[in-house]
This record gives C-alpha cells, structure tokens and sequence, in this order.
C-alpha cells in the first residue's frame, strides 16, 4: 500500500485560512495524477487541489465548507488500490473519520468542546449549548466570537455552512445566504477603509475626443500587430501612471507613523467576478506600453471569469483603478484599498454639452473621482494629481512625450 496525502496548498502570509468549497470525488472513487479533487476559496482567491498521485480516494478528513489552513491534511489516496462499481469496506468507514477534523468531536457524544468563560456566560445567556456552537479556537475551543457568529446566523465553524433558506411569505418571499469567504472579506476591507483613513473625493471632467480619435484611427492596425484590442483601460493606467510620477503621494503608503515612498508603480484593477469584487496587480506599470497593458487586462479578465486569479496576482499594490463605467455608472466616489493611499474612479463617457472659448458645444466627457487619504495627501496633491491626468487624456501625446 502506498499512501499519498492531499493538503492544502501553502497560502499567502496575510491569508489565516481557507474554506473548502465541494469535493470532487467521494470516498473509494478512482483519481487521476493531477486530476483536481477540490477547490479552497481563501479571502482572495479559490485555489484547486490536483490529486498528487493516480489510486483510489481512501479519506477524506475534512468535509465541504469545512475552515482549513495551510498545509493541513485533508484526504489520502492509496496508489496501489483500485475503485470498484461497488463502494468497498475501507472507504465507507473512512468517510466518518473526516467528521472529527472538520468539527469538535469524541467516540462520546456526550463530550463537549471547552468555551471561554466570556462565551459560555454568552451562550448562557443566549440559550445555546455548546453542541450548537462551532468552535474556531484551538481544539476547537469555542470563542466569544463563534457564539456571537451563532446567534446572528453567521456561524463560522469547520463544517459545512448553513444552506441558502427560502421563507415562504406568499408574495413577500425571502431567502438568506451565508456570505462567501471573498464577500465577508470585501465588506470587511471596505470597513476598515473607511474606519481608518481620512477618505476625501476630488473631482473632475476630461474630453475623450483625443483618445478616442486615437483609438478609432489605430485599433485596426494595433489588433493586428499585438493581436489584442486597444481598449480605453491602458489610455488610463498610462495617465495614472504618469501623475503618480508627477505627485510620488498618491503611489504611497501608510504605516503607523511612517509614510512609505514606492518607487516603483503597482496598479491594481478592480475585476467584477462570479465571486465577487478582486483586484489584480499590473506590476511595474511605467515599463508597459499600451499592449502589454491589454494583455494582462485581458488575461485577468479571463482568470477572473473562471476563478484561476493567484493570490500572488491579487497581493501587493500602490495604486488601483475602478471602472464603474463599464456598468453605466456617471460618478461615484471609490474607496481606497489599504494600505494605499488613492484610488481613481473612471465613468461611463458620455456626449455632453459643455463650453468651450464661449460656445456651447457637445464633447464625449468622462467624469473622473479621486478618493485619497488626507492624512498624508493635501488637496493641493490631489486636485494637481487628477488635473495631470485630465491633461494627459485630453493629449495623448505627452505620455509618449512624458510631459
């Protein structure tokens, strides 16, 4: 018999742990050598676990929606053992050994898992016991927060989550969902954005008409030659780009009481996914031309659609870009990503009636919002920052000139 174990897969430092999504294969299937067994969601991204050897699944240790972290065993293959039509003896008595790894347990069912003194005085007061609390902390000791998850129905434990609910009210229905990992994370960054920095929104208008006559008269021939479309994205991140040189605030960072100068240029790009909102880093921005911008927009698109987004390409950053245009929006005002210190929000480019040397003409205008931390950026920094991309856009030529 040659056993082989699965783990989960080494996560990023600033990742404590995961959530297993569905198991692939059951207990006494046949796998393939690098066949994918499962898929972990972290707060970042949701990474596949290929089988480490062809055999059979004899344990599985850990069931759905179970909490794991990294490098935790949670199943094991025999590459000796062959499936059959019929489920075999082992395996069946495997499957209920992946109960105590995934939730406090013992042979006795009248053992309970130890609580702190603050969660059983809670869960006292609350009416539970401990056999409706999942503990998170060590052995499964439950915390003050698991009882306090439990009460609000957001129980967060290491076995499979709540399902989705449907609550008949005739023509009044409602259903409630447990959040995902990725969505309790966004909501929890987002807090914490505007918890702890002085978020200020500075706003302006620039004419399309410049690149999108640029655009119009190129596209052809750049998607031929670079075999990928010019968009409007790049136009964008190379006048980001191009202010963050002018105005090396908006590229830093904060930590505690120090301000930290980046000299190098990180932009990330806010990506809507099936699972949420992620942000992908163009790294080194200032050494792309506008097609090897196109490219990497258009494979994190692609990565993003199908989950395949790596925590590395999601950590890290100076600077990010939201595109509310792409779904119609005119203006908003875009939260910063920690620790950055800026973000700028584009729009939908819309035909509108402006002035210009008296007369009121009709140009293509895109309102643009940058959202800064005015702990370390004064509005003079901003206002100047957005204005140098304002004026970039509305002449292309001074990115290829660095003007």
């Amino acid at each position: 018999m040659a056993i082989f174990e699965v783990k989960v897969p080494q996560l990023s430092e600033s990742v404590a742990e995961a959530t297993l999504l569905q198991w692939k294969k059951k207990v006494g299937d046949a796998v393939a050598q690098d066949e994918i067994l499962i898929e972990i969601e972290t707060d970042k991204v949701v990474l596949e676990v290929p089988a480490p050897s062809a055999g059979v699944l004899t344990e599985v240790l850990v069931c759905d929606g179970g909490t794991v972290v990294a490098e935790q065993l949670i199943g094991k293959i025999d590459s000796t053992a062959v499936a059959s039509a019929a489920p075999v003896a082992a395996p069946k008595a495997a499957a209920p050994a992946a109960k105590p790894a995934a939730a406090p347990a013992s042979s006795s069912s009248s053992a309970a898992p130890a609580a702190a003194p603050s969660a059983a005085k809670l869960m006292a007061e609350s009416n539970l016991n401990a056999g409706q609390v999942a503990g998170s902390g060590r052995d499964g000791r439950i915390t003050k927060g698991d009882v306090l998850n439990a009460v609000s129905g957001g129980t967060k434990s290491s076995v499979a989550p709540l399902p989705a609910v449907s609550i008949p009210l005739g023509d009044r229905p409602e259903e409630r969902v447990p959040m995902t990992r990725l969505r309790a994370r966004i909501a929890e960054r987002l807090l914490e954005s505007q918890a702890n920095n002085a978020i200020l929104t500075t706003f302006n208008e620039v004419n399309m008409a410049p690149v999108i006559a640029m655009r119009n008269k190129y596209k052809d021939i750049f998607e031929k030659t670079h075999g990928v479309k010019l968009g409007f994205m790049s136009f964008f991140v190379k006048a980001a780009t191009h202010a963050l040189k002018k105005f090396p605030l908006l590229n830093a960072s904060v930590d505690g009481n120090d301000i930290v100068y980046h000299g190098y240029f990180d932009i990330g790009i806010a990506v809507s996914s099936p699972r949420g909102l992620v942000v992908p880093i163009l790294r080194d921005v200032d050494q792309m031309n506008l097609a090897d911008i196109e490219k990497k927009i258009a494979e994190y698109g692609a990565k993003a659609r199908e989950g395949k987004l790596t925590i590395e390409e999601l950590t890290g950053g100076t600077f990010s870009i939201s595109n509310g245009g792409v779904f119609g929006s005119m203006l908003s005002t875009p939260i910063i990503n920690p620790p950055q210190s800026a973000i700028l929000g584009i729009h939908a480019t819309k035909d509108r009636a402006v002035v210009e040397d008296g007369q009121i003409v009709i140009r293509p205008i895109n309102y643009l919002a940058l959202s800064y931390d005015h702990r370390i950026i004064d509005g003079r920094e901003a206002v100047l920052g957005l204005v140098a991309m304002k004026e970039a856009l509305e002449d292309p030529s001074r990115l290829l000139l660095d003007l």
